[in-house]
């Protein structure tokens, strides 16, 4: 065990351990048992609603921007946490998600777009987008967009 210790202290920075941890405890918490479907997507969208809520700015009102556009696009789609993010999924899978830039202590947040999301365009296109704190009415249409294409 000290070994496999030591490779992942080598190879993961601190932050990227503290993201595979909460998504281990958010797998562990979706496996509760005796709670209805309904019941843990209300639990799940709440939970992304309070890591919102956590964010430092200028962080929390580009997440909760996007998590209006993201309520108001594709109501169909479930918020839920992944790897301690907000996300949003469909059957499951996660379709995107906002890496918040303080997670990581990166430069600008992160708005990325998984496998499921529905934006081939040809052989090569964007599958995620920095954010910053200029984010514009007209990036809050563009985002509205990929968001329509995404779960198109």
């Amino acid at each position: 065990m000290a070994a496999r210790d030591e490779i992942s202290e080598s190879t993961f920075t601190a932050e990227e351990r503290a993201a595979m941890r909460e998504h281990a405890a958010e797998v562990k918490a979706s496996r509760k048992r005796g709670t209805s479907k309904a019941e843990k997507a209300a639990l799940d969208a709440q939970a992304v609603v309070d890591k919102i809520a956590a964010m430092p700015e200028p962080d929390r009102g580009l997440a909760e921007r996007i998590h209006r556009i993201a309520l108001e696009v594709a109501p169909d789609l479930a918020p839920k946490l992944w790897y301690g993010m907000p996300a949003y999924a469909k059957d499951g899978s996660v379709v995107f998600f906002f890496q918040d830039a303080a997670k990581f202590k990166a430069r600008y947040a992160t708005l990325g777009f998984q496998d499921p999301a529905a934006l081939d365009d040809g052989s090569f296109w964007p599958t995620s987008f920095a954010v910053t704190p200029e984010f514009s009415a007209a990036d809050e249409q563009a985002v509205a967009e990929l968001i329509r294409r995404a779960v198109a």
